[in-house]
């Protein structure tokens, strides 16, 4: 099977994801997907459903840009970057770059999916008090 079109329906969905869309994550993922990223590590879509939602409540207007993208056979590789706004500490536009491993079953749909991205550098660094130890802490490693 070609899964292009499975692939390019994902990149759609993440690069136009919104609020109200959250719900509508079956239609690209798996009933009984994996889905890793540095702060979880869940089993199926229920959990998937909730780690989005959970996002939309943490930050305003996030939205994916997808940078790159290979396919090969049923697995692909994105990178990307989330574009993002902190509802706590700043009304500064943040982004993290990371990187995203899938694999589609017969389907069509991802069956796992992991991201890789740095959470250090990509986040803690750019909060108040936490990124100065961050980076005092980097600082110190690099002597």
């Amino acid at each position: 099977m070609n899964h292009e079109e499975s692939l390019q329906g994902l990149i759609r969905f993440f690069e136009t994801i919104e609020t109200g869309s959250v719900g509508q994550l079956a239609e690209v993922y798996s009933e009984d997907v994996f889905f890793k990223d540095p702060f979880n590590e869940v089993r199926g879509l229920p959990e998937v459903v909730r780690i989005f939602s959970h996002m939309f409540e943490q930050v305003d207007r996030p939205r994916f840009v997808v940078t790159n993208h290979v396919l090969q056979g049923d697995q692909a590789f994105l990178t990307w970057d989330f574009l993002f706004r902190m509802k706590r500490f700043s009304a500064a536009e943040q982004c993290i770059r990371g990187a995203t491993h899938l694999r589609f079953g017969p389907d069509g749909k991802a069956n796992f999916h992991r991201d890789y991205w740095d959470a250090a550098e990509e986040l803690y660094e750019k909060l108040p008090l936490l990124g100065a130890l961050m980076r005092g802490l980097k600082r110190l490693a690099r002597k």
